[in-house]
């Protein structure tokens, strides 16, 4: 299959076509991942417009998709519920910034340190979060203010559609790839709901809403409710209000709060009344003033996660594309262009974004191999946008549950779930370890380096159990030919095999099985030989290699040892 991929070659033709298809696949996604971000639905299309456009220009790898995805998504929920969309888009900017710093810096090489069983906890671990992330869009608002599951018709019929949603992608492929699958499963789960909504009995519509199956707008509005709901209990608990006791007495629900204050409330949250996106700073809604050292503290966080998980995922699906396409792309370009791509997003008011892994496959099994794929997907997508902007509020959340589920499914790595017996213990426990981080704490970029961490613990330790040190005699010399790595991890092994007190006049340590590699190794080498000094005897270092005595010499009077210059070749015979 990845032969296929590779023997396309480029043409405008080919990505002009993959550019569409790509346009009309991230409608859906761009959405869904919206509200796993607890952003207004344009907002994640304008991001991926943005992120997509800037990113195909000025990345270092043409044929990749970038947009909104569910990465960045999982860190941004939590800023936006903590602070405020508002905080939301500097955030971004600093996101980008931070990124094009790692780019100039020559960091995205980086990459090559992250280790498979990390990458497999990173992807399983980001699989759970999209997923359960899902389960706020099978609940409506209560009547007392707080966010409760749907009640049993409602929710019988959201299941059916999710049901249906998720059959129609696995199925329609297999008939025909004419039309994306995600694409033509909304088409069709919005025909039904719509049906469903307007003939459906009145008693099964939930409390409190006007459909039986939630669409896109439903779900916004109960959000905007419900936190309208919350401050207004704030605002009940406040000292300065001065109200009787019978009113402190009196829960706070949704029938207190006037429609004036629903108004305000989703006046002040809701983002889709702007024909076309603009600057943050010029909307009166987003803007932060004064932007103080406590903001900068703030957003400074999550900038960070942002940066980190952006690049990971992007560098990882440019090594991933690299493989398939049989092609070299630049791994410092992407990380500048991802953080222009960022820098422009957060200044129009978007959530960033990052390479998507689903698109770019997508793109590159269509044909798509220059740049024009992804400025014709990006412009396509801003297209649809501006076209279809009344319509997607009314898409049913049951359609862009079902799609997400898919993401779910096609994001999760299966196979690990029967290699883990196969694979040596430690690579299991960091694949869990970060993948239960992330489900845990949400923070991809920590669980990462957390793997990162642990995984290279376990290789020091590893190490430091094999070094070993086969022993000859050479006419009245005693030779030590060392075999594993010398460094921090190893220097109490390395010493437990040497014998100052009972050897020979003479010793030889032999490197050409190993390698000096940090201080730690040459103190201990140090210590060792002012060992045999005191014992009146002579210890050399032999078939060191350049780097190696480059560094002993390079220390000077730390390391005042004997470096032979004869050397010892090891000639394999050949019979």
């Amino acid at each position: 299959m990845l032969e296929y991929f590779s023997k396309h070659t480029a043409s405008v033709k080919d990505d002009v076509l993959s550019g569409l298809t790509v346009a009309l696949a991230l409608v859906p996604e761009a959405v869904a991942f919206a509200f796993v971000a607890g952003v207004p639905p344009t907002v994640g299309l304008y991001s991926a417009f943005f992120i997509g456009f800037v990113s195909a220009l000025a990345g270092g790898r043409p044929g990749m998709i970038s947009g909104a995805t569910g990465a960045m998504a999982v860190v941004i929920v939590s800023l936006v519920a903590m602070h405020g969309i508002q905080y939301l888009f500097p955030a971004v900017i600093l996101c980008g910034l931070l990124q094009i710093t790692v780019g100039v810096l020559r960091l995205g090489k980086l990459i090559r340190l992250v280790p498979h069983s990390v990458m497999l906890g990173f992807v399983n671990g980001l699989a759970i979060v999209i997923g359960l992330a899902q389960i706020g869009s099978f609940k409506t608002l209560g009547i007392d203010g707080t966010m409760t599951f749907l009640p049993g018709a409602s929710m019988s019929i959201m299941v059916a559609l999710v049901a249906l949603t998720m059959a129609v992608i696995v199925l329609l492929p297999k008939l025909t790839k004419a039309v994306p699958s995600s694409l033509a499963a909304i088409i069709m789960v919005s025909v039904i709901a719509v049906s469903i909504n307007k003939f459906a009995p009145e008693n099964w519509t939930p409390a409190g809403q006007t459909n039986v199956v939630q669409t896109v707008d439903d779900l916004m509005m109960n959000n905007l409710r419900a936190n309208a709901v919350k401050d207004a209990a704030v605002a009940a608990e406040s000292p300065d209000s001065a109200r009787s006791q019978a009113e402190e007495n009196q829960a706070v629900d949704v029938s207190v709060l006037s429609e004036a204050q629903i108004a305000s409330a989703v006046a002040s949250v809701k983002a889709t009344e702007e024909p076309l996106p603009m600057l943050f700073f010029l909307d009166s809604r987003y803007v932060l003033a004064p932007f103080t050292w406590e903001t900068l503290m703030i957003i400074l966080p999550f900038a960070l996660i942002l940066a980190g998980v952006g690049l990971i995922e992007s560098l990882m699906t440019l090594t991933l594309i690299d493989e398939i396409t049989e092609t070299r792309g630049s791994g410092n370009r992407e990380c500048i262009g991802q953080g222009a791509a960022n820098i422009v997003c957060g200044l129009f008011g978007g959530m960033g974004g990052c390479a998507m892994i689903g698109q770019s496959l997508i793109n590159v099994n269509s044909g798509g191999r220059g740049r024009l794929s992804g400025v014709v997907g990006a412009v396509g997508l801003m297209t649809l946008v501006v076209l279809l902007k009344p319509v997607i509020s009314m898409v049913p959340m049951a359609a862009l549950v079902g799609v997400m589920f898919m993401v779910v499914i096609g994001t999760f790595e299966w196979s690990t779930l029967h290699t883990w017996n196969k694979v040596p213990k430690s690579d299991v426990l960091v694949m869990v370890l970060v993948a239960g981080y992330t489900v845990l704490f949400h923070n991809l970029a920590v669980a990462v380096l957390l793997g990162i961490i642990v995984q290279a613990l376990i290789f020091a330790w590893h190490h430091a159990t094999h070094m070993m040190a086969d022993i000859h005699f050479e006419e009245d010399k005693k030779v030590y030919q060392l075999h594993g790595p010398l460094f921090f991890a190893s220097v109490s092994s390395f010493r437990e095999l040497l014998d100052p007190v009972n050897d020979p006049p003479i010793v030889a340590i032999d490197f050409y099985f190993s390698r000096v590699y940090d201080q730690s190794a040459i103190e201990a080498i140090n210590k060792i030989a002012e060992r045999y000094r005191q014992e009146g005897k002579c210890l050399h270092l032999r078939n060191l290699n350049a780097d190696c005595k480059r560094m002993i010499e390079r220390a000077g009077d730390l390391a005042e040892v004997d470096i032979s210059e004869d050397r010892h070749y090891h000639i394999t015979k050949m019979i």
